[in-house]
């Protein structure tokens, strides 16, 4: 092996988490520059919150085709371009920050953001096995809890509170991805360990599916309860961009920290049990707390489903890195991926059917889900044991 094979191999997975970590900042910091949109351009609730739903529908093409073109082409170049295009969707945001700007920025930051994510997922994968994949994870959500804190801040103290946000964001990710281009040139190959080589013909597809799909199902939908649902019912009493920034910071903070543990901890697959099991007690404090919840419940639902989302995304990771053969493990990754976002369209229905069925009844139901996916995967893990 010569020097610039070694240093490509030694750059290679940290470029990747790099971009991994921009991608999930500029996709989720948009949940501070909430209260900012409605503040000064006059957004309403259904638009904001319809900016969520229409980012993930961006997401949709951007996993279930770029994972498939990435088992195909190579990860790099899916990884890269959609880098560059959330970098660009955010961007657009600077000049265009009215209603159709905002939703149609966000459509380009989840399409771009969905190529980026599950391409890049497994890309981290191929080259450090199972490691890979959960650090994959780990430094996505870091992304995903820093954006908001970070544009928080910014829309807090910084002039021009609506225009800066967006380009620090854009700017950060173009920054990376160029850098990624650099260190991770053309001539790079994906590394897969000898594990993976030897368990390849006892892996499958449909194995990977059925045990990740009812982790991931938790994964978004735990997030968006707290930094869009709990945040918007605290805000009547507390204003400002750092009421999702809090959340966020609680919620995808304490999945970042739970992450690292359990990784460190080297635990099974009822670790998803016990995240499954988590999203259920939090949507269950979710429904107890009624329209007006104290700051403490606020807080406390928060953590909670932020643990609840950390071991979900981790060991649903771990299944698709497991039981993919690695020729698949793109397209599974992202089908995985497209599973996790249908949570972000949670907040929109929950204000649809508000009115007629109120905020409890929607969220018990959500409970007793979690609580039979956690009872389901606590059998299957002893039966398979």
């Amino acid at each position: 092996m010569d020097i610039d094979e070694k240093s490509t191999k030694r750059y290679a997975l940290p470029a990747v988490l790099l971009v991994l970590f921009t991608t999930g900042w500029g996709a989720n910091h948009f949940a501070s520059m909430i209260p900012v949109l409605r503040t000064d351009e006059g957004l309403s609730a259904t638009v904001v919150d319809g900016a969520f739903g229409i980012y993930a529908l961006g997401l949709l093409p951007g996993l279930f085709g770029g994972g498939t073109l990435s088992d195909r082409v190579g990860r790099r170049p899916v990884v890269l371009s959609g880098a560059m295009l959330a970098g660009l969707g955010n961007l657009m945001m600077i000049v265009w920050h009215d209603q159709a700007g905002v939703l149609v920025g966000r459509l380009v930051v989840g399409l771009g953001a969905g190529l980026t994510i599950g391409a890049g997922t497994a890309w981290a994968a191929d080259l450090r096995g199972r490691s890979g994949a959960t650090l994959a994870g780990a430094v996505l959500t870091t992304g995903f809890a820093l954006g908001p804190v970070i544009t928080g801040l910014l829309a807090e103290f910084v002039p021009h509170r609506l225009e800066v946000p967006f380009a620090v964001t854009g700017v950060a990710s173009l920054v990376v991805a160029v850098a990624a281009i650099v260190l991770t040139p053309p001539a790079h190959s994906p590394v897969h360990d000898s594990a993976d080589a030897l368990e390849t013909t006892t892996r499958s597809v449909r194995a990977a599916l059925s045990w990740s799909i009812p982790m991931a199902l938790w994964v978004f939908s735990s997030v968006t309860v707290a930094v869009v649902v709990m945040a918007a019912r605290i805000g009547d009493r507390y204003e400002g961009a750092w009421v999702p920034g809090l959340a966020a910071a609680l919620c995808l903070g304490s999945g970042v920290v739970v992450q690292f543990v359990v990784r460190r901890l080297h635990t099974g697959p009822m670790t998803g049990v016990v995240g499954a099991a988590l999203a259920a007690i939090g949507f269950v404090m979710a429904a107890a707390a009624g329209s007006e919840p104290s700051l403490a419940v606020f807080a406390l639902t928060a953590i909670v489903l932020g643990l609840a989302y950390g071991l979900c995304l981790r060991d649903g990771l771990v299944d698709v890195e497991t039981m993919t053969p690695a020729a698949s493990r793109g397209r599974v990754t992202g089908i995985f991926y497209v599973a996790c976002y249908l949570g972000f369209g949670l907040p929109v229905l929950l204000t649809s059917i508000r009115g007629s069925v109120g905020v409890v009844a929607p969220l018990a139901i959500l409970a007793a889900a979690a609580a039979v996916a956690a009872t389901a995967r606590a059998v299957r893990v002893r039966r398979s044991g």
